[in-house]
């Protein structure tokens, strides 16, 4: 597996390799082993599957917090996403920083998300299918959100149109009115 490092500490982006032939090809796309030989040791419990139809559908910046926060493994099944993560842990030397990737059927790279970031993604293809592994079982009572467009982070989504957006997406608070459940500790 690839690992490359994002600038954002614990944030990582891993691409398994791909072994094809004219059938098409197998890839192996989690192994706590191999994760673990790069000192990545997060187990997971829980795999979601989230299709959007629309291409422009926003979701996110989402977070679940202590004592269920979560560390993603996060990948395209089909169609094309833009994933982006905000570091929101207190006293972080990138608190307030985010990072975004292009993740596809094709690229087959996963975004490591560990606990302490919010998350979301914006759909560039129609039909786009998102694949995530969890570190932790889904607690609504941890649940927060922070809007898509906070001028503070600045994330450029590259959107030609409105966004497709929930409700409750519509109508998160801004990173300057998150009290972060996350506390940064450096690593040594």
């Amino acid at each position: 597996m690839k690992i490359e490092q994002t600038g954002l500490e614990g944030l990582v982006v891993i691409t398994p390799p791909r072994f094809g032939d004219a059938r098409g090809f197998f890839a192996e796309t989690y192994s706590a082993a191999k994760l673990a030989d790069h000192g990545i040791m997060t187990q997971f419990v829980q795999d979601n599957h989230s299709l959007s139809e629309d291409v422009g559908t926003v979701r996110g910046l989402h977070f679940q917090g202590p004592p269920h926060a979560q560390d993603k493994l996060v990948r395209c099944g089909r169609g094309c996403l833009f994933d982006v993560v905000v570091d929101i842990r207190k006293g972080s030397p990138t608190f307030g920083q985010w990072f975004g990737i292009e993740l596809t059927f094709e690229n087959g790279k996963q975004l490591l998300v560990p606990a302490g970031f919010a998350h979301g993604f914006v759909t560039r293809a129609p039909g786009t299918e998102i694949i995530y592994k969890c570190s932790d079982f889904y607690a609504p009572e941890t649940e927060g959100a922070i809007i898509w467009n906070d001028p503070k982070i600045g994330i450029d989504w590259r959107l030609e149109d409105d966004p497709v957006l929930s409700g409750k997406d519509a109508v998160a608070g801004t990173l300057a009115d998150l009290d972060s459940p996350f506390i940064y500790e450096a690593k040594p």
